[in-house]
């Protein structure tokens, strides 16, 4: 039994592209060819996408899943237990934040300050409170801050929760926009971008290009925010920088 490409995807839910790409750069090179030269995917091959998918998740950069998928002292069942041990590790650590986080928000909402163990107990050293105090300095005198300031006043639970779940859904669609291997200045690379300014535009201030070609800028040099960005994919920072420059040209040339 063989699967085209189509089905393939279909079955793994990534983009045809996506498949074309691991091809290319070695990475899947589907074991069997159709008369017509068309790729023809087997179980072995299946498999093996699975194994990448998994790393790909976990944030593992392309050639380093290849070189574990290559390494023939490899275990199969050794990379199955491997990614198992990640897995639980980060949903552990995910569960833990979400958890945290629906605490702050309730306690926000009731006006209940957090102890210092509340706030320290997912944030280690870093304490949160530390951005806000920053960002008061930095842009405190600002008609940005001030509107930011009074929406966010006035936000409920349930607007947080879906502002977060905007960030969630652009966040998972740019990760897989990179990993198909899309350039910074291509149409959908930038329509990311432009949804991003609006997004900001939407819940705490207007944004026009030069802010966010400016923003863009400090996501890169500021290894807190770079932290950030690149904690959904290794680049991303960088990645979306460009993105947003490409996106401020197309709209103000």
């Amino acid at each position: 039994m063989s699967y085209s490409v189509g089905q393939v995807a279909g079955f793994a839910g990534v983009t045809v592209r996506t498949l074309h790409h691991y091809d290319d750069i070695g990475l899947l090179v589907p074991s069997e060819r159709s008369h017509a030269g068309h790729r023809r995917y087997i179980d072995a091959d299946l498999d093996r996408l699975q194994q990448i998918l998994f790393y790909r998740e976990l944030g593992f950069p392309l050639d380093e899943v290849a070189a574990l998928l290559d390494d023939p002292a490899a275990d199969p069942r050794a990379h199955l237990r491997r990614q198992h041990e990640l897995l639980t590790a980060r949903i552990e650590k995910l569960q833990k934040m979400a958890a945290a986080v629906e605490n702050a928000m309730e306690a926000r909402t009731m006006g209940i300050n957090l102890t210092p163990e509340e706030k320290f107990e997912v944030f280690g050293d870093k304490d949160p409170e530390q951005y806000a105090e920053e960002a008061e300095q930095r842009w405190g005198g600002t008609a940005a801050y001030a509107e930011s300031q009074r929406r966010a006043a006035g936000y409920t639970k349930d607007d947080w929760q879906r502002m977060q779940a905007e960030v969630n859904d652009w966040s998972e669609r740019y990760t897989a926009l990179i990993a198909d291997g899309e350039p910074p200045t291509g149409e959908a690379a930038m329509d990311m971008a432009e949804e991003h300014r609006q997004h900001i535009g939407t819940w705490f201030y207007e944004c026009p290009y030069e802010l966010h070609q400016s923003l863009g800028e400090m996501y890169l040099a500021d290894e807190r925010f770079k932290a950030f960005y690149d904690s959904m994919r290794p680049g991303l920072a960088e990645h979306l920088r460009d993105a947003i420059k490409a996106n401020a040209s197309r709209h103000t040339s």
